[in-house]
């Protein structure tokens, strides 16, 4: 359950945002991961609620998107959404893809007054 991890890293850096800012309360939190971080949203949200229990953002609305698997091949230059085979490039059947996006964990957007 590595989702109560990155919660809590995230809290603190959403805390630490909010007081630089000078908020009194975060109205709304924004994240995105990476298909491959292979985040449950209800168990994130979850940690994240308790993470961030009795402070300025308890009452944040929590946004979550997730961003979708995007592969490159670095022989032929074919971009594409895998459907299951990670190991190979379904236009040339070459060995040498990388992972553009869906590896990617931020925080979008801190909202609040």
């Amino acid at each position: 359950m590595h989702e109560i991890k990155i919660a809590e890293e995230l809290s603190v850096i959403v805390l630490d945002k909010a007081r630089e800012a000078r908020l009194s309360a975060v109205e709304r939190v924004n994240v995105s991961f990476g298909q491959l971080v292979q985040i449950v949203p209800d168990i994130f949200e979850f940690a994240f609620r308790e993470a961030v229990r009795d402070t300025i953002a308890a009452e944040a609305a929590l946004t979550i998107e997730i961003i979708p698997l995007e592969m490159r091949c670095l022989s032929c230059g074919e971009e594409y959404k895998p459907a299951e085979n990670l190991s190979s490039c379904r236009a040339c059947g070459s060995l040498e893809i990388t992972v553009e996006h869906g590896k990617e964990l931020f925080i979008k957007s801190i909202e609040g007054e």
